[in-house]
């Protein structure tokens, strides 16, 4: 009994030793997303604001990394931080951001900014105290009747899913069975969006 006790005191130490680094990592790295992203917005420089949006990226990484999502995270970097950046920096330099007089940064601009600032900083100041079990006895669940999960088919379904058919199946099945068209309608907007920044800058065409 001695050896197995031994073993599962080790096995303790080492979760717990795991638990720590992964607690220091997010200590480390929430301010520094919270101050990419903060950056990101007050910057006056368009590649600026690209180039610390690419580093809050990294950060979301490693915080699905440290979720046991790590399929998640690869996607984060190859999709967000690369192509959809790339697509933006080409906008951003198509159309010569910042080298020209704008009023985008006006008074009545402002106003409506820090309006809906406002508003984002209230609706987190309340959902703070939102819990599953009053979300649960909210829809008309009473309290130990039953899991609050039970409340929640679909996200109790999405939780189960990557141990039925792993992490990738989990993903790519609602994605192209449930929300295919939304799916086609974001690669429509970036082109959009590329054709539309085309237009801006060559307004000879």
């Amino acid at each position: 009994m001695t050896p197995i006790i031994a073993q599962a005191v080790i096995a303790q130490a080492g979760s717990a030793s795991a638990d720590r680094a992964e607690f220091i990592v997010f200590l480390v790295l929430a301010p520094v997303s919270v101050l990419a992203a903060l950056g990101m917005v007050f910057n006056r420089n368009a590649v600026y604001s690209a180039l610390l949006l690419v580093i809050n990226f990294f950060c979301l990484s490693v915080f699905y990394v440290l979720l046991q999502a790590q399929f998640l995270a690869a996607i984060q970097v190859l999709v967000y931080a690369g192509a959809v950046m790339v697509l933006f920096v080409f906008v951003i330099m198509l159309l010569n951001v910042g080298r020209s007089a704008n009023d985008i940064r006006g008074l009545p601009v402002r106003v409506i900014a820090l309006l809906v600032g406002v508003g984002l900083l209230v609706q987190l100041f309340l959902l703070s105290g939102v819990t599953p079990g009053s979300l649960a006895a909210g829809i008309g669940i009473p309290a130990g009747a039953a899991s609050p999960m039970d409340a929640f088919p679909a996200g109790q379904a999405g939780a189960e899913a990557p141990g039925l058919q792993g992490v990738v199946g989990a993903i790519a099945e609602p994605l192209f069975r449930n929300y295919l068209v939304p799916f086609e309608i974001t690669s429509i907007l970036l082109l959009a969006a590329a054709v539309g920044a085309v237009v801006l800058a060559k307004r000879k065409l």
